[in-house]
């Protein structure tokens, strides 16, 4: 009960006394001026499919122009069994048919990822946790070790049988994906697949419909056309509008924007002298 009692009171201000408010306004303005002061010591980034769609990749969920709105063509039974292990063991198939389509090296990163990259560059980002399988932040030039890829990643495959395992590399993947191959385990000729997160034989997983934060952490969330988490009205601010210009307004207020606007002409630029190839 009393586990409760405190859990009410932090978290909606009920049956205790008031929460101390983290931001001094619920507006970017507030956050900004949190994030330059010396209690904003790490970031949290929670990010999912809203941060990829300008980069040119759809999301789940968007009527007409989201993955679960077009998938007739692969003869599904329904459209998330694509993403589920045990129709993927079975029919592999339209699986990589979809990988062709949303393949890494096909997109470059957008303004919210360089932004993350900036709160990196300043000492300022703790952790990133994505949804996302497309490796964006890791183009974007997130470390390894901040980056929590919760569902999977193109980045490295394995093979699923438990008794192999076997490790292959984006090149790998890449060469069979576009030779419209499925691809096979070279020591054993198992099933190889984009990896997993930690181990887990669940493979890719749609996006739950929302993400929340534990209760002392204030968020600032830049919703597309998905819900990305949940108000709290002492501590939560959200922007209403797509989440690159949400990110540019708050590098404003912190000014960063010229910062992360040459920081994502350069990245670009180079990209593209590299061909797209970013393995």
């Amino acid at each position: 009960v009393e586990l409760l009692r405190t859990l009410l009171s932090r978290t909606l201000g009920l049956g205790g006394d008031k929460p101390e408010p983290v931001l001094d306004e619920l507006s970017l303005q507030g956050v900004s001026r949190f994030l330059k002061s010396d209690r904003c010591k790490n970031i949290v980034c929670m990010v999912g499919a809203g941060i990829s769609t300008s980069a040119g990749i759809p999301d789940f969920r968007s009527p007409g122009t989201g993955l679960y709105s077009n998938l007739q063509s692969y003869n599904l039974p329904y459209p998330e069994a694509i993403f589920e292990i045990g129709f993927f063991k079975k029919h592999p198939e339209p699986f990589f048919a979809l990988a062709r389509e949303l393949y890494p090296g096909q997109f470059k990163p957008t303004v919210c990822h360089y932004f993350m990259r900036l709160l990196q560059d300043k000492g300022l980002l703790l952790r990133c946790y994505t949804q996302n399988i497309d490796t964006l932040e890791r183009v974007a030039g997130l470390d390894p070790e901040l980056l929590v890829e919760a569902h999977g990643t193109f980045f490295t495959s394995h093979c699923l049988r438990p008794s192999c395992r076997q490790r292959y590399s984006l090149a790998w993947m890449r060469e069979r994906i576009f030779s419209s191959l499925v691809p096979k385990c070279e020591k054993c000729q198992g099933l190889v697949k984009p990896g997993e997160f930690w181990g887990w034989g669940g493979g890719f997983k749609p996006p739950p419909p929302s993400i929340d934060l534990p209760p002392p952490l204030p968020q600032t969330l830049f919703p597309t056309k998905v819900t990305l988490g949940s108000l709290c009205l002492y501590r939560d601010v959200a922007w209403l509008g797509d989440c690159d210009s949400g990110c540019l307004a708050l590098a404003e207020l912190l000014g960063w924007k010229e910062e992360l606007q040459e920081l994502v002409r350069r990245e670009h630029a180079a990209i593209d002298a590299k061909g797209g190839d970013r393995d």
